[in-house]
């Protein structure tokens, strides 16, 4: 068995929770990074969803390719399977992606299910906004998601205007319990 290669374009990026050899700058053609999902359970509640985000159909995601040695790699895909398949709005899938260097390695990543009832589909920036001000779930405010998402975006030279619009607008509100 070879080593594993895990896709990350969100909180992934910033908190990926397993052990790893490496981690590159990769991108993947074919879907593109969308707060798309509603938060049942990490960021928002089924009563005050969060927003999320996923991978959704069409362009391109700049983000992280982290590369499992073998000894980890059953153990990272149960941890991965625990922490993106609650709700079964992803779909665990292999997709192609460019390294830094040029490398084309297949990666495990975790697409949106556009079938699935959390699928929010594009929503206007006030939309947006306002789910994110008023929920939080069991891993805490979805503004603190967003925020430090943002903010690990920025620091790895990736523009999400979506990210940065978001951040500005809340970037003076306190975190509060919801």
């Amino acid at each position: 068995m070879a080593d594993l290669w895990v896709f990350g374009y969100g909180s992934l990026m910033w908190r990926p929770g397993f052990a790893y050899a490496e981690s590159v700058p990769a991108r993947l053609h074919g879907e593109h990074r969308a707060l798309c999902i509603l938060s049942f359970v990490h960021r928002g509640t089924e009563a005050k969803p969060g927003l999320v985000l996923g991978l959704d159909k069409g362009g391109s995601c700049r983000g992280v390719a982290f590369r499992i040695s073998e000894p980890d790699r059953d153990d990272v895909l149960t941890y991965l399977r625990e922490r993106e398949l609650v709700t079964n709005v992803y779909r665990e899938v292999i997709r192609p992606v460019r390294l830094a260097d040029g490398t084309v390695v297949a990666a495990t990543t975790y697409v949106v299910d556009r079938s699935h009832r959390q699928y929010a589909g594009k929503l206007r920036r006030e939309e947006v906004l306002e789910l994110v001000r008023n929920s939080a779930g069991v891993s805490g405010h979805n503004r603190d998601y967003v925020l430090a998402t943002a903010e690990h975006l920025a620091a790895v030279g990736i523009e999400d205007r979506l990210m940065i619009w978001l951040a500005g607008m809340l970037g003076g509100e306190s975190g509060r319990s919801v």
